[in-house]
């Protein structure tokens, strides 16, 4: 059964993105050893899901876009969850409607690799409260924010995760590999 992983940046103090919504958060360019290791993570995704604000966003980056990141983005099936979006005209992207938890059981059940999840805030957050993120791939950026969207917010109870990876890079990004003990 495939897995749902989140892989998402986060601040020092737990933020994935600035007050107004937006990642703006000024730091210099990635380092490109955290580049190689983000990008293989991407490739082996069978599919990537997000919420609808999300893929709007991507679907009006990647189609266009280049670099490490734009051929598993664009060449991987996508399933955006919302219940508003009309269609969906990125490559190979469906829409998902229904239950979230129903439809992330039914992903999980479909033959292939991992489920990679991106966001935003809202949907991860959802995945979270209900348990349905096995493993959880936190790139931390060296920076503190002091406020906007948390990575956590509204757990109907504590989150048990077990470290499974940690890797620091020359940049000061720090990437942690959780595994959920209580996944569904």
């Amino acid at each position: 059964m495939r897995r749902v992983v989140l892989q998402m940046g986060v601040s020092l103090d737990g933020f994935v993105a600035g007050p107004d919504g937006t990642m703006d958060w000024r730091l210099p360019p990635e380092h490109e050893d955290v580049t190689a290791w983000k990008a293989e993570s991407v490739r082996r995704a069978g599919a990537h899901i997000m919420g609808r604000v999300t893929y709007e966003q991507m679907a009006a980056h990647w189609p266009s876009a280049t670099g490490a990141y734009a051929a598993p983005m664009n060449d991987i099936p996508k399933v955006v969850f919302s219940r508003t979006l009309d269609k969906a005209g990125w490559n190979d992207t469906r829409i998902a409607r229904g239950d979230l938890a129903d439809e992330i059981a039914r992903l999980k059940r479909e033959p292939g690799n991992d489920l990679m999840a991106h966001g935003g805030a809202t949907f991860v957050q959802a995945l979270s409260r209900q348990n349905l993120i096995d493993e959880y791939r936190l790139v931390t950026q060296p920076v503190a924010l002091g406020n906007g969207l948390p990575l956590f917010r509204d757990l109907p109870a504590p989150l048990h995760l077990e470290l499974a990876e940690a890797r620091t890079f020359p940049d000061g990004t720090v990437i942690n590999v959780y595994r959920a003990l209580t996944a569904r």
